[in-house]
């Protein structure tokens, strides 16, 4: 079973395993550096779950949930 970033609660680290979907969405998250094998650390997660804040590569991003579910990680 593969879990997403969106499943990670504050303060969680994971590595990028993959990066489902298409088009957009995906060319989004490849922009922002969102590659296999990227650590992700989650800093915060707003109360609704929606955005959700991180840090890749020393970057800091924001996700929306539906971008999140797109993120595999292990």
């Amino acid at each position: 079973m593969s879990r997403t970033l969106k499943e990670l609660k504050p303060g969680d680290k994971a590595v990028v395993k993959s990066i489902t979907g298409e088009g957009a969405v995906k060319r989004r998250l490849l922009d922002m550096g969102v590659t296999k094998g990227a650590e992700v650390f989650v800093r915060k997660v707003a109360p609704l779950g929606d955005p959700i804040e991180v840090n890749i590569r020393g970057y800091e991003l924001t996700f929306r949930k539906s971008e999140a579910e797109n993120i595999i990680i292990e």
